[in-house]
């Protein structure tokens, strides 16, 4: 019988990986600056106004069927490889598939 290993990983607060954003600039600016800054973003979010919200609609994600399925160790390792969510990645990619062979009509 073989025995699993588990990794157990300990992290202190100063080894988390830290994003892109220099806050310290971020603090030194005015609430001016920051709107400003924000409006000429193109890769800023929209603004969510009222006439937004008034014409939101909420949208539920399809349920997920659960299902065993056998495959490839090379396959589930290279989707592991890649982070957390490797089942939801592997679905994209069957999606995706399904989707590029699907007849019209």
């Amino acid at each position: 019988m073989a025995v699993s290993a588990k990794r157990i990983v300990r992290r202190s607060p100063d080894s988390r990986r830290r994003g892109k954003t220099d806050w310290a600039r971020v603090d030194s600016m005015s609430d001016r600056e920051i709107e400003t800054a924000v409006k000429s973003d193109p890769d800023a979010a929209p603004l969510l106004d009222k006439e937004w919200f008034r014409t939101a609609r909420l949208v539920l994600p399809e349920r997920k069927v659960p299902i065993s399925l056998r495959m490839d160790r090379e396959v589930v390792e290279w989707f592991k490889a890649r982070g957390k969510r490797y089942q939801s990645r592997i679905n994209a990619v069957l999606k995706a598939y399904v989707q590029a062979h699907r007849k019209p009509g």
